[in-house]
């Protein structure tokens, strides 16, 4: 039978969970790297032994971790994140005399074929590309070079580039998302950068409808129509057909069009999946319910799916990369919160059971689906 192992990044170390297809009983192992901040894990598509974690502290810097045996040993990688033989600066280098400095690394991406090569977003915000497993990074300098960076801005966790979306059926094409920037597209490699926020209104920034500015959270896709995208922005949920050239809102019936993480069920184009919280003020679920929100027609129309959530008295948060699916023959969901709790529905939404309580801040969520 398959199986999953569910990576989790929190603000006090690493942990992963792993189960058998059911998702009804679980082994917890961690922390890994105790006392650090792990903003995210991702586990190679291509090399199902093979995850990547971003391992930070204000005092030590940034480090790259891999594991080559499933999360049970770690190593750490990256020659680019030593000074003067001291591991762990938050200099990365690419080979030139002043390494460029930055804050940590958001968001690990492995390519979907190659499990050598992962791209890293940072912040402030740039992407980097390794393509001997971590061992040295290489800056795709034409991001930084568009155009319209002097305009880029940062959010309230600074400016971060948060997202990264290969497109399974174009090996040339990447979209990437930035707060407080927007999305942007690459159809050449990363080489030349085009933004994709037409459609996008920001009541914060001076003209509503600029090319760049505007706060984008999370960008999603399905594998078998990467056309298709959907957003969860500061303030409304998102969707564009044509890969990002034109957006329109799908908030539909939500309570609130507030929120960070937005995610697509494995094998349904149109079932997306968001949790709504009150406010940009009040990081919190509205009327202290827990609910995820599901829409089976691609947005508007939703259902709060609350079977197994707290309904009562909790006040949690869930973070832009806290949700996963998993690719089972019945989809699970997986997100974790800022109080701790990881919770999986074995059933698409249907049902909730916590996998695990009372851990660190939970910063980072993803599925590894095993053979």
């Amino acid at each position: 039978m398959s199986g999953v192992r569910v990576l989790v990044g929190t603000r006090k170390g690493a942990f992963v969970l792993t189960s058998d297809g059911k998702r009804s009983d679980w082994t917890v192992d961690g922390p890994h790297f105790g006392g650090w901040e792990m903003y995210h894990l991702k586990g190679s598509p291509a090399d199902p032994n093979r995850i990547f974690a971003s391992q930070s502290t204000g005092w030590f810097g940034q480090l790259i971790q891999r594991s080559d045996d499933g999360g049970k040993t770690w190593s750490p990688v990256g020659k680019d994140f030593t000074y003067d033989g001291v591991p762990g600066t938050h200099q990365w280098y690419d080979g030139t005399p002043h390494p460029w400095e930055f804050a940590r690394v958001w968001h690990l991406e492995p390519s979907l074929t190659d499990p050598d090569v992962v791209f890293a977003g940072v912040e402030d915000a740039a992407l980097f590309r390794s393509s001997d497993g971590g061992g040295s990074w290489q800056e795709l300098p034409g991001l930084r070079e568009h155009g319209s960076g002097p305009h880029w801005q940062p959010g309230a966790g600074g400016m971060c580039l948060h997202t990264i979306l290969l497109d399974p059926t174009n090996p040339e094409r990447m979209f990437i998302a930035i707060s407080a920037a927007g999305a942007f597209r690459t159809d050449d490699g990363g080489k030349t950068w085009q933004p994709i926020n037409r459609g996008l209104k920001s009541g914060e920034i001076p003209q509503q409808e600029a090319e760049v500015g505007h706060c984008v959270h999370r960008i999603a896709l399905h594998p078998s129509n990467p056309q298709t995208l959907f957003m969860q922005k500061h303030w409304d949920v998102m969707r564009s057909d044509d890969a990002g050239d034109n957006w329109y809102d799908i908030g539909g019936n939500l309570p609130t069009d507030f929120g960070f993480p937005i995610d697509v069920h494995a094998h349904e184009p149109e079932t997306i999946y968001v949790v709504p919280i009150k406010s940009d003020s009040e990081h919190y679920v509205p009327d202290g319910k827990l609910r995820v929100y599901r829409s089976r027609t691609g947005g508007n129309e939703r259902e709060p799916m609350t079977n197994g959530l707290p309904q009562q008295n909790c006040y949690v948060n869930v973070l832009r990369d806290a949700m996963a699916v998993d690719s089972l023959d019945e989809c699970g969901v997986y997100f974790g919160t800022s109080g701790g709790q990881v919770y999986c529905s074995p059933d698409a939404g249907d049902t909730w059971a916590p996998i695990v309580r009372d851990l660190p801040a939970v910063l980072s969520v993803e599925v590894q689906t095993l053979p």
